[in-house]
């Protein structure tokens, strides 16, 4: 598999209804696509995001697959799934890899850019 041959992008949105700023509870839905420009189907095994907030506490997140699944994707589809996640803080920011195996068994790292968590028109 060669280097981008794994896209991912990814779109975050804060969640008002879910939120309770008063108590520094802010909450964020992120949804995820990533897609296979190889040329050989891929499984995605686990994930690991490291998540930041703006006091500078970090929390590390690993597990087996995402939302419940290890799905495969076959070249030239996409897989796309939204989770969230909490902050005590109205920002932080998400990165992290996905680790992912090819049909012969072998497996691979794929980098998730670093993505931030917002409160809209926190700054007026």
């Amino acid at each position: 598999m060669t280097p981008g041959a794994i896209h991912i992008i990814t779109q975050p949105r804060y969640l008002a209804d879910r939120s309770a700023p008063d108590e520094q509870h802010y909450v964020f839905a992120y949804t995820i696509t990533i897609r296979n420009r190889g040329d050989e189907r891929v499984k995605l095994i686990s994930r690991r995001w490291v998540i930041t907030d703006a006091n500078g506490k970090v929390i590390e997140v690993e597990g087996s697959g995402v939302v419940g699944e290890q799905p495969n994707i076959a070249p030239g589809e996409e897989y796309t799934y939204t989770s969230g996640v909490s902050l005590e803080t109205p920002v932080g920011v998400m990165e992290g890899s996905y680790t992912m195996t090819r049909e012969d068994g072998g497996e691979f790292e794929a980098p998730i850019d670093a993505f931030r968590l917002a409160q809209p028109n926190l700054i007026n």
